[in-house]
């Protein structure tokens, strides 16, 4: 069984290396690897984005967002002016797009960001992982289409592939099924209310208040109430 420190993305040591650096438990990069050549065949180069995220990283991205050091996005992309909201828009505002730390799948070591490269290069653009860049006329479209027929075949769940008005939808997110759906029924409001106090997160008093929509809106991306 996982650990609470492996839920909370503060231990790495179960994982392994795949190409440029990227870590992942062992059973998912063998499920990507063959996915990956299965694509291949197809003509498409599917590559990892973001892989394995620990605590410390997603903390600095939450704290970017909250202080104003990262644009903040509503869930169609458009920029927002966070001193027109109060800390609870805040909040809500930044996990359509990015988890409280302790609380992102990418802690996991079960869930990927892909993208393909080919097709990117040849855009003459940087990967930006907007939704664009997946829907028709982008450059990951097919891999968007290939991924809807056969990611499920090599055990990958897409849990953000629609929008329900909790985290915004992300056709790039791969999750590695039969280890993470364990993993989240173990990850509890209590356990990650301890560790956000403990690390002081930014705008705490407000996820502490508002943790029981957190939780169900974006954790478990219910979305609306």
């Amino acid at each position: 069984m996982i650990t609470q420190a492996q839920i909370l993305g503060k231990d790495e040591s179960q994982l392994v290396e795949l190409a440029n650096g990227f870590l992942i438990l062992p059973k998912v990069a063998e499920a990507f690897n063959a996915l990956q050549q299965a694509a291949k065949f197809d003509s498409i180069d599917i590559q990892i984005a973001s892989s394995y995220r620990s605590f410390e990283r997603q903390k600095r991205i939450w704290e970017n967002k909250w202080s104003g050091k990262t644009q903040l996005l509503d869930a169609n992309e458009n920029p927002i002016d966070p001193s027109t909201l109060t800390d609870w828009q805040k909040i809500q505002t930044i996990l359509t797009w990015s988890a409280l730390p302790g609380a992102s799948r990418h802690h996991w070591g079960t869930d990927l960001d892909v993208y393909d490269k080919t097709k990117i290069d040849e855009s003459g653009s940087p990967l930006q992982l907007v939704c664009s860049e997946y829907d028709k006329n982008g450059p990951c479209f097919e891999l968007n289409q290939w991924l809807a027929k056969y990611a499920a075949d090599f055990g990958f769940i897409r849990p953000y592939s629609v929008y329900k008005g909790g985290i915004a939808r992300e056709p790039w997110h791969l999750s590695y099924k039969d280890l993470s759906e364990p993993i989240i029924k173990q990850l509890s409001p209590e356990m990650l209310l301890a560790t956000l106090k403990q690390s002081q997160v930014l705008g705490l008093a407000a996820v502490v208040q508002n943790m029981p929509e957190i939780y169900s809106r974006f954790i478990l991306n219910q979305g609306n109430p």
